[in-house]
């Protein structure tokens, strides 16, 4: 008999950690139907037959949230056999509210009271036995972490949905409300299933609006729910959402109380720990050594030496030379040589040298969420955000876009707040994602000597943008309100699990791969084929000049629009086209359109900082301020074509997707060309047309930044015209 086993949990409490022990690498994973959210399954160990379905993590079961309203609509449409509630035993008051309202859903439920070897450590005392009966649902000890009570677990959970037995758990509310759910039972009993009545009837009293939405009841029925409501609201002077939710932690209060003892033991490690990394003073600085430590040894030290192996031993000579070797013995063509060689596994090769950064990068940031500390940064950047517009959630995705911007834009899930999401999503790729740090070494190098302060300056700028653009925008009809309030689960402290870091390290390069092998590939191809062939003469064919290239004709058609930031040359124009399907591809186009010649070879010059040797690609620009605005545009315009794809799928519309890669591309421009136009006034150049377009403006861009936000009433006023005026369909 199959068996579908759904987990259910508050965020934190050990579910994912869970998930991942019971299924190992039989693990699937989708987006629930119509949303972007993960949707993870896998077949548990030893079972064939035996489905387990990771719902995300959540606080309750109303619909505030598109994480709630995907697991309740798992919970009371698919009817999984049985759930399997993680509860952090360690903060086991606040977990049973979800608790209890799973246990009303009618589904059989087994209780994993996760976290227990911390409960023990602490010295809680927690009464399983009475805790079961007051529930009326088995209540399994665990450790997801170290395994502990997982086989207990699922052969509990197996037995109870073969069992085909039913929950019995009945809360009590107060005998008011107790009659009214009552009442409300007796109207609604014949349009909904009999095991979800109780449910239904909290629901209906709580006025949910997609219950309400849902289930068809005449109006007469719906006016005598509405009265019996009413009369509970009167009687207990509160509205119902608000009576459902106190009598429930009044009746958890009981049961903790009942059932758990505390220990005497004072403030935990974590709350030590707390008091230093999240205090006022210390706790930025702190985030700020930690992360230039991730960076340094990521990108500067292993990385490096990593990067340069792969780059030269592997791809060049391991790889590249013995193709080209076999490939002439056998008799191909010079071109397919050059097609294969240099543009395939040169462009590929180049691209995937830098996969081991990321990686050391991912293990890292692995590192710093599953041992608990970026939840805290989380917390330490809502303050700073929230002036901005944003909320500190919005940290994790900006942090994770500085290693790539896919993984990046899809951390954004996590933001409850629609406005904010969307917002989060537009500005995550201002920042440097690997994918850029070829572009700012072969600025830096070429063009400054490879002076130290434009890695950094590269990031201030994203962070610059991040900042101008949350202000900006949350000042405009579509962003406007008051940014969701921030709630996160700050979880214990523990060493990090080697099963889970590494699996989140790799899933995230995993992403990157799958770039090099798409876009990449196709990018490098497009690039050689694009410099090698041309029309001569009236002929198209292979070309030995430049100048006759099909990028050649490309670039000078397109050069005038890029003029007024300082870099109109063909070369430059189509680096920056190029750039849009991968960022790394800029070195290598310019590598392939100067005369050094070869992609291989201009990557190689920006590792190892050869400035003489790319003097070429210097010589493209007039002026350092020139170089600098072509590299603000690079960093700030439209992702790689895989980030821009990600945004179309996280915002699930087409007109939201143009509007943000839209405004990128805007953004990019404008301030490229007033970095350009006022820097070169400024340096001594003459005053031209170009610069009084860039105090124009310049001074736009001021009064959008410090013009009085929208008041209250302007903001509900807009509310009824907003759907229209983002064309948004959700």
């Amino acid at each position: 008999m199959p068996v579908t086993i759904a987990l259910a949990g508050n965020p934190n409490s050990g579910k994912t950690t869970m998930f991942n022990a019971l299924t190992g690498s039989s693990q699937r994973v989708g987006n629930w139907p119509g949303v972007t959210v993960d949707k993870k399954e896998g077949r548990l160990k030893k079972y064939k037959d035996v489905t387990i379905i990771d719902l995300p993590g959540i606080y309750s079961l109303s619909p505030y949230t598109l994480e709630e309203v995907i697991s309740r609509d798992y919970l009371v449409n698919e009817k999984p056999d049985v759930i399997i509630n993680i509860v952090d035993g360690s903060n086991i008051e606040r977990n049973l509210y979800l608790t209890t309202q799973i246990l009303d859903v009618g589904i059989p439920v087994v209780i994993a009271l996760n976290m227990i070897d911390i409960v023990n450590k602490s010295g809680d005392i927690i009464d399983i036995k009475k805790l079961s009966e007051t529930l009326s649902c088995p209540v399994i000890e665990t450790s997801a972490q170290k395994g502990t009570g997982l086989e207990a677990l699922t052969k509990k959970a197996i037995e109870l949905a073969k069992s085909g037995k039913k929950g019995t758990f009945k809360r009590q509310f107060s005998k008011t409300v107790e009659l009214a759910l009552s009442n409300i039972a007796e109207l609604i009993k014949n349009n909904v299933p009999d095991e979800n009545l109780r449910w239904y009837s909290i629901k209906f009293f709580e006025r949910d609006e997609k219950v309400l939405e849902r289930i068809t009841l005449s109006d007469v029925i719906k006016r005598k729910i509405e009265q019996i409501i009413l009369a509970c609201e009167e009687e207990l002077d509160d509205n119902s959402a608000s009576i459902i939710a106190s009598e429930s932690y009044e009746y958890i209060s009981d049961v903790v109380r009942s059932y758990v003892k505390k220990s005497r033991s004072g403030t935990t490690l974590s709350d030590k720990i707390d008091s230093v990394v999240t205090s006022r003073w210390l706790g930025l600085p702190i985030f700020t050594a930690i992360m230039f430590l991730v960076y340094y040894v990521s990108v500067s030290t292993v990385g490096s030496y990593v990067t340069d192996f792969t780059n030269d031993m592997f791809v060049g000579e391991w790889i590249q030379a013995p193709l080209a070797d076999w490939l002439t013995s056998i008799g191909t063509t010079e071109w397919m040589i050059g097609l294969i060689v240099d543009g395939i596994v040169g462009g590929l090769g180049a691209i995937i040298g830098f996969l081991p950064q990321m990686l050391i990068l991912f293990f890292f940031l692995a590192i710093l969420e599953d041992s608990g500390y970026m939840a805290r940064i989380a917390f330490l950047m809502d303050r700073i955000f929230r002036k901005i517009g944003l909320s500190g959630k919005s940290f994790i995705p900006l942090l994770i876009g500085t290693g790539c911007g896919v993984p990046g834009i899809m951390a954004a899930r996590t933001i409850e707040q629609q406005n904010d999401r969307r917002m989060t999503i537009m500005t995550t790729t201002f920042m440097p994602c690997g994918a850029k740090l070829p572009l700012i070494a072969l600025i830096s190098s070429a063009v400054f000597g490879g002076t130290w302060w434009v890695a950094p300056s590269a990031y201030f700028l994203g962070i610059g943008a991040v900042v101008i653009s949350g202000i900006i925008l949350k000042k405009t009809k579509l962003f406007m309100g008051e940014s969701s309030p921030f709630v996160i689960e700050l979880p214990a402290y523990h060493i990090p699990m080697a099963g889970n870091v590494i699996r989140s390290m790799f899933e995230r390069g995993s992403s990157f791969v799958k770039k090099a092998f798409t876009v990449y590939t196709l990018a490098s191809i497009l690039v050689w084929f694009g410099a090698s062939f041309g029309f001569v003469n009236g002929t198209f064919g292979l070309v030995d000049n430049l100048n006759n290239s099909v990028l050649h004709n490309i670039g000078n058609s397109l050069a005038l629009i890029f003029a007024p930031l300082g870099f109109g040359r063909w070369e430059t124009t189509v680096a920056s086209i190029m750039g849009l399907a991968a960022k790394e591809q800029v070195v290598g186009v310019f590598g392939v359109l100067t005369s050094i010649g070869n992609e291989d070879l201009a990557l190689e010059m920006v590792d190892s900082a050869n400035v003489g040797g790319l003097s070429p690609i210097a010589a493209l620009f007039s002026s350092g301020i020139a170089a600098y605005s072509f590299l603000i545009f690079n960093l700030l315009c439209a992702p790689c074509f895989a980030a821009m794809n990600t945004i179309r799928t996280e915002m699930n519309n087409w007109k939201w997707t143009v509007f943000a890669i839209g405004y990128e591309c805007i953004f990019a421009y404008v301030i490229a060309l007033i970095f350009y136009q006022l820097g070169t006034f400024f340096s001594g150049g003459s005053f031209t047309a170009g610069t009084t377009v860039a105090f124009i403006l310049l001074a736009v861009l001021l009064f959008m930044l410090f013009r009085p936000a929208p008041k209250q009433h302007d903001i509900e006023k807009s509310d009824s015209n907003l759907s229209a005026t983002a064309g948004v369909s959700e």
